[in-house]
């Protein structure tokens, strides 16, 4: 009986403690979750106001009729999205849209990875010429754009001065409508490559030169070592580019509005001129807001489909 006594007396204690450190232990995770919502909270406000509650209020406002001046405003449901998918003006808009997009992101992509194995190699003046190719990149589109608009001169602008060298006659870039898209793309291109070109550049010096030898070694010529060793490891900074570049591109604004407004007859119109166009130049905020409603899934689904698929063949070794 004692011993049985004396056993109960000594339980006590451990299931005391046991007790006391679940209690520490709650008290430790919630401390650790207060000091997380802590350093959360202004992030996720800041986001709240000026992201979700934004896209909250475009989605309320793509559903009415407003002109931004009246203070009603007018419920008419999803008129406003089956005006965009039956008018033949908002089909342009969107054909041009992924023309720009394709053409841009493409070429961008080619022209920049072969500057970047350009201004890889031992070159004299290379630190120069990086800096001159990047240049661009840190200027002002509106700016940039201005010049070009002189350069595009069919009269007297540098490229007519180029093209004459060779007799060959300028085209009226800014005025016909079968050049007017060539000629936004050419100076988006010219504005993004050296952007391009550095992030390639940066990942072409991150490739271990031992994997060149190996395939030296192996018999590999210099094409096979750029498609077996060069385009895997740049796979990651493809990707990144790739991403980003379509999420730039259908957001590019300034060079447009300042060269060619979206014209001549709504050749270069897309989708983020579409909606200041109809928002501050018609005053048609719900058309607007559809508009916006439009670009954003289509942005969200074209970012999915990289990251479901494109992803997938990434090489991060």
């Amino acid at each position: 009986m004692g011993g049985q006594h004396a056993s109960v007396i000594t339980a006590q204690p451990t299931a005391t403690t046991s007790v006391a450190g679940s209690r520490g232990h709650r008290r430790f995770w919630q401390a650790e979750w207060f000091l997380f919502l802590l350093f959360v909270a202004p992030n996720v406000v800041i986001f709240a106001l000026f992201t979700y509650w934004p896209m909250i209020q475009n989605g309320y406002l793509s559903t009415v009729r407003w002109d931004m001046v009246s203070p009603a405003k007018i419920g008419v449901g999803l008129a406003n999205y089956e005006y965009l998918l039956t008018n033949a003006g908002f089909r342009t808009v969107f054909i041009n849209t992924i023309v720009f997009t394709v053409a841009s992101v493409g070429l961008s992509l080619i022209l920049g990875l072969a500057a970047a194995l350009l201004l890889n190699q031992p070159l004299r003046w290379r630190n120069g010429a990086r800096a001159v190719l990047f240049a661009p990149t840190l200027l002002s589109g509106a700016a940039i754009s201005i010049v070009w608009v002189y350069m595009f001169d069919p009269r007297y602008g540098l490229v007519a001065q180029i093209l004459g060298w060779f007799n060959l006659g300028s085209p009226n870039w800014l005025i016909d409508p079968n050049w007017s898209m060539p000629a936004v793309i050419i100076v988006y291109i010219w504005k993004n490559l050296g952007f391009t070109a550095v992030i390639y550049l940066a990942g072409l010096q991150a490739i271990p030169r031992d994997l060149y030898e190996a395939a030296k070694i192996d018999g590999a010529g210099p094409l096979w070592r750029f498609r077996s060793v060069t385009l895997p490891m740049l796979s990651p900074i493809s990707f990144f580019l790739i991403v980003t570049s379509i999420l730039n591109t259908f957001q590019a604004f300034d060079i447009i509005r300042v060269m060619t407004q979206g014209g001549p007859v709504d050749s270069t119109n897309t989708l983020i001129y579409y909606v200041y166009e109809q928002g501050f130049v018609a005053f048609n905020a719900g058309r607007a807001a559809a508009a916006a409603m439009v670009l954003f899934a289509l942005m969200f689904g074209v970012t999915w489909l990289q990251l479901r698929f494109t992803e997938q063949r990434v090489h991060y070794g």
